[in-house]
């Protein structure tokens, strides 16, 4: 059987950046009281008013950096997989996107997935699966997206909009006969959540799609119900992922986390009694940037030495649906 490794990773983020203090200026808080909820200092937004981006114009030059980091080309590629909650139109996909900005001859299958804050994990595993039974040999991950565009920037937004940054990240994924890479992936869905974590315009339910006393595209959350369901399950995941391996939680050495709060990080290593010394953070320096987060602290990670090859390694990640999920990986 063949197995599926990550033989190349890139991020882009948007030179914009946004400190607590520049948000201080627009909502009701401070530095303090974002820090201290969700550990973030800064974030990226892209420059909406000098140009227009979306997350393929992101997604680029984290492509390019992955492939050159793999040694490879986009025509090298048996399938993109693309996974964003914010894509630059309601179709087509941003996978097309980012194909016409690649080269726009190109006929290389292009699959858009939304599965919003896990979406990258669900995207490793489809092609996990694609290179496991054969299918493909060489797939390019991409998780991207911009997010700043639909922030409300009235006050009502505050406790959503402190959180979410623009990115992008990429990994190419290829097969291998070395019993090493992606081991297992295990992905969770509960839809009876779905409105704990969302955007509720537009929608196609009726006519007009969006609500005319609404300003724009703004996210709806609970979040109390979503910090205690994103330490609960992402909890549950690891644990089934290591069971899988036959490994504890202790013979781990690196824990990639969906970085949504650094308050549900610390949270996840008390309940599986391990150091955060284990733990890649970055989300103090973008936010929350959603599908990318994952892809990110994968360069990032590797960047900085904190993962290295044969390192035993848990991926995690819990987003809007609910949907959640975790993967086991030797680097």
């Amino acid at each position: 059987m063949k197995f599926a490794r990550i033989v190349g990773t890139g991020f882009y983020v948007p030179p914009k950046i946004v400190t607590n203090f520049d948000l201080e200026k627009i909502y009701d808080t401070s530095d303090e009281w974002i820090v201290e909820r969700s550990g973030i200092k800064e974030r990226r937004y892209i420059d909406w008013e000098t140009k227009e981006e979306g997350p393929a114009d992101l997604a680029l030059p984290a492509v390019q950096m992955a492939l050159k980091n793999a040694g490879y080309t986009f025509e090298d590629m048996d399938l993109c997989i693309f996974a964003t909650l914010s894509p630059e139109a309601y179709f087509p996909g941003s996978g097309c996107f980012l194909q016409a900005l690649i080269n726009p001859e190109s006929t290389i299958p292009m699959l858009d997935i939304r599965m919003q804050c896990s979406g990258f994990l669900y995207a490793m595993s489809i092609a996990e699966m694609y290179i496991k039974c054969g299918r493909y040999e060489r797939i390019l991950v991409v998780g991207a997206e911009v997010q700043s565009t639909t922030i409300d920037f009235r006050n009502e937004g505050r406790t959503v909009g402190v959180l979410f940054g623009d990115g992008a990240g990429a990994v190419v994924v290829e097969a291998t006969d070395e019993p090493s890479g992606i081991l297992s992936t295990h992905l969770y869905t509960q839809g009876k959540y779905a409105q704990s974590l969302w955007v509720p315009e537009p929608t196609t339910k009726r006519r007009p799609k969006v609500n005319p006393n609404m300003e724009g595209l703004h996210a709806f959350m609970n979040g109390r119900e979503v910090f205690k369901h994103a330490v609960t399950r992402m909890n549950e995941a690891i644990l089934v992922a290591c069971n899988t391996q036959n490994w504890s939680p202790d013979d781990v050495n690196v824990f990639l986390i969906h970085q949504a709060n650094a308050r549900i990080i610390e949270a996840l290593a008390k309940q599986l009694n391990q150091p955060m010394s284990k733990f890649f953070v970055n989300i103090h320096k973008y936010g929350n940037t959603t599908a990318a987060t994952i892809p990110i602290c994968m360069h990032e990670a590797l960047e900085e030495n904190f993962m290295k090859k044969g390192d035993k390694v848990i991926v995690a990640t819990f987003g809007s649906g609910f949907t959640w999920g975790s993967a086991a990986l030797i680097w």
